[in-house]
């Protein structure tokens, strides 16, 4: 079994994290999935929610967009579209853009394209303000 697990969470902005740590819990595509050190191969997509890691007995929070992880024995690499630790959500922005997506979607028929686009902004808004509180 491995000695750690490498952790690499890379946004197109910028490495957001790169340490060993203990674990990874991460919003998969099929559900949400952990990781430990030893963990079998797999590739998987991201879908917006929460991911956390524990360092040092500790955990971290982050609001995630969409993404992809590549899980190795020894190594777990997290390319995001976006990335937010839990203390540097602004979550009065946050809760902002909940009450503009309810609103939108409050004037929009299902059947609307620009329904879907508001039911995505309401998402991550959630998940930001959820995080936020962590």
């Amino acid at each position: 079994m491995a000695e750690e697990l490498m952790l690499e969470v890379v946004t197109p902005e910028m490495m957001v994290f790169s340490g060993t740590v203990e674990d990874v819990t991460v919003p998969g595509g099929d559900g949400e999935f952990g990781v430990l050190k030893g963990h079998v191969p797999l590739l998987s997509s991201i879908n917006v929610g929460e991911m956390n890691f524990t360092k040092d007995g500790k955990k971290t929070y982050y609001a995630v967009g969409e993404g992809y992880a590549e899980v190795l024995s020894t190594k777990v690499t997290i390319l995001l579209e976006t990335a937010e630790r839990s203390d540097m959500i602004d979550r009065a922005r946050a809760q902002r853009a909940r009450e503009n997506a309810e609103t939108k979607l409050a004037k929009l028929s299902k059947d609307d394209h620009d329904f879907m686009i508001a039911q995505a902004a309401l998402s991550r808004a959630i998940t930001r303000i959820s995080v936020s509180e962590k």
